[in-house]
């Protein structure tokens, strides 16, 4: 092994381990919402809702439920803004590359983290937008870190995977504040010290990552990063089959140009749709059960706050699984790489066919997971969360992967912002369905997650889908092979 080659194993591993810190510790930790929410509360914001109430018995008590449902529509916007802001950062993504969007995404998140630090609860509206800003910078740190997995070729789908899981598990980020907040940290040094740590985004930036892309697959002599020279780009005047622009690579000679389909046949395809309705049913699961979890402890537990920090914690730390659960999926996707394909099969059509357990394992667990919720049941709780944490995990890390390998790379980024801003608006859903819990249901949420659960079982379709059109290909293979074995 050559020096260079020993130099370029030594960054790769390099970019992985530190790309898989970055998105463990910061990128997803809007969806720790329910331990920052705690927080929030004890430290006043919006408790201008809480109002006096008398019962019929003449039993005195302070009725909350406008400021949860203040906290909630937080999450809500926060979870919207995260995943629909996410098509135009694809495209931003697509069209100028890693250093760009990262730097755009830095900004965001460092906005948002100061302006938590800084807002008071007189100000509470200011974390709609602080939330916001911080939800969409750090989605923008999984899209630019997502490509990593371009570097180690047949494990492509398992670092993908990893990384959407350590994305998930980053939501832990705020127990530690809360933690830290219990034993006297102020929110304001918490959260200044998350600014800070955007020098660390800089560095990885400007030193471990392209200024354009990482190619799939890596062509002989790839290099990348500040140190990698002067780029060989594709000359500009090269175009593909469907007359879009290929993109540009660091120090990429000779990469070859094949027709592939274009963004509006990508979008149009049966694939496209049903992994839209598949991602959409089984995220709004999820939102609904975060943004209404400190609602429901408070019911299961009649109140008691030691009782409801205890198993907020609980939740809190099963997050941090996520990481852990996610290489599971990769590995099920990737479980044909280094075998025999079929006879005339390709890459892809093995990609597809094996990608068909994965879809199918992640929309029962969704079903389990819903079930378990519905159940007003509360140490059955902590099954619940441990089958959210898994679900979640599979059901982001095998969004990206099967967006990876059911369409063309160069679209990787507008695909992917476009499912994750059409299910954003699908989740829309539950804040009506939070409002219809607190108003006709008068705060029980049975019949809501009974409906749920039902709606849940239509993620089966994606998987069906996917298994008849791979056996359907199987099959017309077949055929021709033996018409021409006939002939002959």
């Amino acid at each position: 092994m050559s020096g260079s080659e020993k130099s370029f194993r030594v960054r790769r591993y390099f970019t992985f381990a530190t790309g898989l810190v970055e998105c463990l510790c910061f990128a997803g930790a809007v969806f720790g919402w329910a331990s920052l929410v705690f927080v929030l509360k004890t430290e006043g914001y919006f408790s201008s809702l809480c109002v006096n109430t008398t019962e019929s018995n003449g039993t005195h008590f302070v009725d909350c439920s406008g400021q949860y449902e203040q906290f909630s529509l937080v999450f809500t916007i926060a979870s919207f803004m995260n995943n629909f802001l996410t098509l135009p950062n694809g495209f931003l993504f697509d069209r100028f590359g890693t250093t760009v969007a990262r730097l755009f995404g830095i900004s965001l998140y460092t906005t948002g983290t100061l302006m938590i630090a800084f807002v008071t609860p007189a100000a509470s509206n200011l974390l709609f937008a602080a939330m916001s800003l911080l939800a969409v910078g750090g989605i923008l740190f999984l899209i630019t870190n997502m490509q990593v997995g371009n570097l180690f070729g047949a494990r492509r789908s398992t670092i993908i995977t990893l990384y959407n899981g350590a994305f998930d598990s980053s939501s832990a980020l705020f127990l530690v504040i809360k933690l830290l907040h219990e034993t006297g940290i102020s929110l304001r040094a918490s959260f200044l010290f998350l600014s800070a740590c955007s020098a660390i985004h800089l560095f990885r930036t400007f030193f471990l990552l392209p200024r354009k892309f990482i190619p799939h697959p890596l062509p002989d002599g790839y290099t990348y990063g500040i140190t990698c020279g002067k780029s060989k780009n594709l000359g500009s005047e090269q175009t593909t089959a469907n007359g879009e622009t290929p993109r540009k690579y660091d120090n990429v000679s000779d990469v070859p140009v094949k027709q592939e389909k274009t963004f509006r046949e990508c979008f149009l395809s049966r694939f496209f749709l049903w992994h839209l309705l598949w991602l959409s049913v089984m995220q709004l699961r999820h939102y609904l059960f975060i943004g209404t979890l400190n609602p429901m402890l408070q019911r299961l537990t009649a109140g008691e706050p030691s009782l409801v920090s205890q198993y907020i914690n609980a939740f809190a730390i099963t997050q941090l699984c996520g990481v852990l659960c996610a290489p599971w999926n990769g590995l099920i996707m990737d479980r044909h790489k280094g075998k025999p394909r079929a006879a005339g099969e390709s890459e892809q059509e093995a990609d597809l066919r094996s990608s068909v357990l994965s879809l199918s394992l992640t929309a029962l667990q969704c079903v389990l997971f819903s079930v378990c919720a519905s159940t007003p049941y509360l140490p059955l709780q902590y099954l619940t969360f441990i089958l959210q944490v898994l679900n979640r995990s599979f059901l982001y890390g095998g969004n990206a992967a099967f967006i990876s390998i059911a369409f063309p790379s160069c679209h990787f980024g507008k695909l992917y912002g476009l499912v994750m801003a059409l299910s954003a608006v699908f989740s829309l859903l539950q804040y009506p369905c939070f409002a219809l819990v607190k108003g006709a249901l008068d705060g029980d949420p049975l019949y809501v997650n009974i409906a749920l659960t039902l709606l849940s079982m239509l993620a089966f379709i994606h998987p069906l889908s996917v298994y008849l059109h791979c056996r359907s290909a199987q099959r017309a293979k077949n055929s021709q092979s033996n018409r021409e074995t006939t002939r002959t």
